[in-house]
């Protein structure tokens, strides 16, 4: 089954007088459950590819096709929904509260849920959940300033979780973090994608960390020029 759908995708940006084709025809797919990587040095596109995936901006042509769905042109509000629903995002600034703790960071998606109210003691538990996916049972009552970077992160993946997406998109998530804590929270996504399903996208230009990936697609130019296989994921070394 597909998750991701996308057929002679281009993006076209007005700078004063000039015109920028960040996305040039892009056609792929993504299947449920992969791990895929994309890489790409900056101006190669590969950052314009996430917003469109995160359902963040709209193609100028091509098509989307989304679980199922073709949200190519959708309006906003519709948009905002998709991403409600579908989608958790994980980005390179950590974006936490600084004076809540863990467990209220978590929390917070689900106070702007779609899906229904929910009483305070389920938002709770929701996030003890997610916590505890990404190996924090024992830090839910501290605040951003007493994790680490590489803790902060991974409250702000298991904030990404809360509201049981089947599509997570991180763009740069390591770019904070030293080798060894990168290490650790491209583990995280690897076991999350092992254990759940869930479909991962991660965007980067780093290339050991495009290694963690189960496939990796190289961007350049607005173009992919590489889309391969990884047979021996770097995860396997950590996992």
């Amino acid at each position: 089954m597909s998750m991701i759908t996308v057929r002679d995708l281009e993006k076209i940006y007005k700078v004063g007088d000039n015109v920028v084709r960040a996305l040039r025809g892009v056609t792929l797919d993504i299947a449920a459950g992969e791990f895929v990587t994309v890489v790409g040095p900056s101006g190669s596109g590969k950052s314009t590819f996430m917003h469109i995936l995160g359902c963040l901006d709209r193609p100028t042509r091509g098509q989307y096709v989304l679980a199922g769905k073709d949200v190519s042109q959708l309006e906003p509000d519709d948009l905002a929904r998709v991403r409600n629903e579908t989608i958790g995002f994980v980005f390179q600034g950590f974006n936490l509260l600084p004076r809540t703790s863990a467990l209220e960071n978590v929390e917070l998606p689900l106070l702007y849920t779609r899906k229904g109210t929910l009483k305070a003691s389920e938002r709770a538990d929701r996030a003890r959940r997610a916590l505890e996916a990404v190996g924090l049972a024992d830090r839910m009552d501290h605040h951003p300033n007493q994790l680490s970077g590489g803790q902060q992160q991974r409250v702000a993946i298991a904030r990404a979780l809360v509201n049981e997406p089947s599509l997570l998109l991180a763009d740069e998530p390591t770019g904070n973090l030293d080798t060894a804590t990168s290490e650790e929270v491209m583990e995280v996504f690897s076991r999350l994608r092992a254990e759940r399903g869930i479909t991962i996208v991660v965007i980067t230009h780093e290339r050991d960390i495009a290694e963690w990936g189960t496939r990796t697609i190289d961007f350049r130019d607005g173009v992919v020029v590489s889309d391969r296989l990884n047979h021996e994921p770097q995860k396997a070394a950590g996992l």
